[in-house]
């Protein structure tokens, strides 16, 4: 896996907040972002812990963006 900055649950937050997603609800340390267009993303916040890259590029797939678009609005 190639090496990408690393990104924190409120940073990746911002983002999608950005791109019209809204929190929908929250179980535990797992909170569930939705769309108007019905796509959803599960954001996993763990205090003072990055998101995995895996993670992350899994996360960027449900948002439905590519990576390099999504970089360029966490400005990283």
């Amino acid at each position: 896996m190639s090496n990408f900055p690393s990104v924190k649950p409120k940073e990746f937050i911002k983002v999608i907040e950005k791109l019209g997603f809204y929190l929908d609800r929250q179980k535990g340390s797992h909170a569930i972002y939705k769309d108007s267009h019905g796509r959803r993303v599960v954001i996993p916040i763990h205090a003072g812990k990055d998101i995995k890259q895996g993670t992350l590029m899994g996360m960027i797939q449900d948002i439905g963006i590519d990576k390099e678009t999504f970089f360029e609005l966490l400005g990283k």
